[in-house]
């Protein structure tokens, strides 16, 4: 007889879990471990280092190996007399959540591997003593990182798949429909950290072009738009090129540097975007124009 579709899925996902589980184990337990158990004789790396490249994994292979795995096995076990794992994704399902603090993680993760296996052969010598092992199948650990980041897609394709294949009558329909929601809330919660982990780089990179770092770093701002604009000079009727930076909470208004060594840009005011009027205006010798009235200062800003 032919195994009927559904199940088959569901095997996939059992096996997927178990591979997914032995590279969790990886890091955790081998990775994880034998490079702090190396940061702790002082002779790599400080041990917060590792704490930081490592961000929760042991929370997220504990969870897998004593919880989802067995339970995934249990059920498959039991699979003719009870063919169901809807239930069992809907309890997995809220845990996922601890993702977001992983994936948030990655990218500094991986900047701290490359700045730390520069700055410290000893880490670096360790890693590769490592990777040599039959057991990473000469992958790298910054491959074997991203595993945890693809995983929860990974769900949200079988189960759609598996939901899919269902008989009409099947006792788990319902059950891993609400299982299949859950798993994409969660995958737009992992999401979600991604785009907010984007936004921060966005930001900083932005910064360090206004040779701001220490001084705006407010992780809360957000930069809505940023562009060229021309300053219009009523005294003697000329423009000159500045540039604008448009935050949720303030203007910077900075002028372009000849010499670009560092920062790109000189900010040369700053308007709180609280109180602050925009009018335009209509100026046959200067089309585009409008005004910028705010409590620091008034601008004629002209528009490409």
């Amino acid at each position: 007889m032919q195994e009927p579709e559904e199940k088959k899925i569901a095997l996939e996902l059992l096996e997927t879990e178990q591979a997914y589980v032995n590279r969790l184990h990886l890091l955790d337990q081998v990775f994880y471990t034998e490079l702090m158990k190396e940061a702790k004789t002082g002779k790599t790396v400080p041990e917060e280092v590792v704490k930081m490249i490592f961000s929760n994994i042991s929370s997220i292979y504990q969870f897998h190996a004593e919880f989802f795995l067995p339970e995934l096995r249990k059920r498959m076990e039991d699979w003719n007399r009870n063919p169901r794992i809807g239930d069992v994704i809907q309890k997995l399902a809220p845990f996922l959540k601890m993702y977001g603090e992983y994936v948030k993680n990655f990218d500094k993760a991986v900047e701290l591997i490359t700045a730390w296996s520069e700055k410290s052969p000893p880490f670096q010598e360790l890693i590769a003593d490592i990777q040599k092992r039959k057991v990473c199948a000469n992958l790298t650990l910054q491959h074997h990182m991203l595993e945890p980041v693809q995983r929860i897609p990974r769900y949200e394709l079988l189960l759609k798949d598996y939901v899919r294949k269902l008989p009409p009558q099947s006792p788990d329909r319902g059950d891993a429909e609400k299982a299949l929601e859950m798993i994409f809330m969660v995958a737009k919660h992992s999401n979600a950290a991604i785009a907010e982990m984007e936004r921060l780089q966005n930001l900083w990179v932005v910064y360090q072009r206004l040779g701001l770092e220490d001084d705006i770093v407010d992780p809360s701002n957000e930069l809505i738009k940023e562009g060229p604009i021309q300053k219009i000079s009523t005294r003697n009727n000329s423009t000159s090129e500045k540039y604008l930076f448009l935050f949720n909470n303030m203007l910077l208004y900075c002028v372009p540097k000849v010499i670009q060594v560092g920062a790109e840009f000189q900010v040369h005011l700053r308007m709180d975007v609280e109180g602050m009027k925009v009018r335009e205006l209509k100026d046959t010798e200067f089309p585009h124009t409008f005004l910028v009235s705010g409590k620091q200062r008034t601008l004629e800003l002209q528009a490409r």
